[in-house]
């Protein structure tokens, strides 16, 4: 959605900065609103100001009572001196969006929320947090989400998630990951740990990734990407295909030019028991498909038609990819 031109048009800045102040408390944005939201908001310094303003009287709705609440969408408009009947305007409709939408409960619920959740292997799933936050769990992943009263932070302790952040700039949101951290708003981005290592690729908006020098950080913009190494250093920003790295969303594994030892390692995520490759000039062996995260077994069945190689299975049930 494309909104107007109001850089010499307050009263229409208010009523966009009112719009999409509802849109985000109330239900939400997709993926290409969000997009059209940030591009709005960074467009000029009245549409920040307007927003931040609303957020501002939003946060005094929640020091009222509901009962109060209420009575005040009820009440007939006062007359106005100061403010303009526009503005009046506006913050009825953000108490009629704490009240009607339900907003203002869930924004209470959301401060001192403290919960964790975790996926089997081959298990992915959907969770909703109270702040209008959505986050997708990728196979053998854990979080631990802890909501406080200036800040949402989220501890990736194993895995991968895709985050789909409500827009909030009075509580930044943040996610460990390893030795890197990743501070934003409002926005889509995936994050993997693989031990004390991070990667971060964003879908939509714009994030800071930081490593164990907190005085360093990038930025990252859609399509960009970086990574945390071992030692917490952060690398510069990346062009990055984020639909074959979120490709696990849709079920599938999409590896191009990846080493055989990548696969492997990919592979055994979705599966009970590990897949090894046994030398270290197998594991350099290049391949290119595309497969399901829920069939593995077809993967492997398919390797020794695609490689010079064999698959035999070990004693405790795991198996080795060996040379042919």
């Amino acid at each position: 959605m494309e909104m107007p031109d109001c850089t010499h048009a307050p009263a229409n800045v208010r009523e966009a900065a009112a719009t999409w102040f509802a849109r985000v408390q109330g239900r939400g944005l997709s993926a290409d609103e969000q997009a059209d939201f940030d591009a709005w908001y960074s467009g000029h310094p009245s549409h920040e100001a307007e927003y931040r303003w609303l957020a501002t009287l939003y946060g005094a709705v929640e020091l009222l009572p509901k009962a109060r609440l209420q009575a005040l969408c009820e009440a007939p408009a006062p007359r106005v001196k100061r403010r303009s009947a526009l503005g009046m305007a506006m913050a009825a409709s953000v108490l009629a969006v704490a009240v009607g939408a339900g907003v203002w409960t869930q924004l209470k619920a959301s401060v001192g929320y403290h919960e964790q959740f975790a996926t089997l292997a081959g298990e992915r799933r959907t969770v909703n947090l109270p702040d209008g936050s959505t986050l997708e769990l990728d196979s053998r992943s854990r979080i631990r989400v802890d909501f406080a009263d200036h800040q949402r932070r989220v501890d990736l302790l194993e895995g991968e998630v895709m985050f789909s952040v409500a827009h909030d700039t009075d509580r930044p949101f943040v996610v460990q990951a390893g030795l890197g951290q990743v501070t934003v708003t409002g926005t889509r981005f995936d994050v993997r740990r693989d031990g004390e290592q991070a990667r971060v690729v964003v879908e939509s908006g714009h994030v800071r990734v930081q490593g164990r020098n907190r005085e360093e950080a990038v930025n990252l913009t859609a399509g960009l990407g970086t990574r945390v190494d071992e030692q917490g250093l952060v690398a510069a920003p990346q062009p990055v295909n984020t639909q074959a790295l979120t490709a696990w969303r849709k079920g599938q594994l999409i590896f191009n030019d990846a080493s055989l030892g990548e696969v492997a390692a990919e592979v055994s995520r979705y599966r009970e028991r590990p897949l090894h490759v046994s030398t270290v000039a197998l594991a350099q062996l290049r391949l290119s498909s595309v497969f399901k995260t829920d069939d593995t077994d077809a993967l492997i069945n398919a390797l020794p038609r695609i490689l010079p190689v064999s698959v035999k299975t070990r004693a405790d049930g795991s198996q080795e990819i060996i040379s042919r």
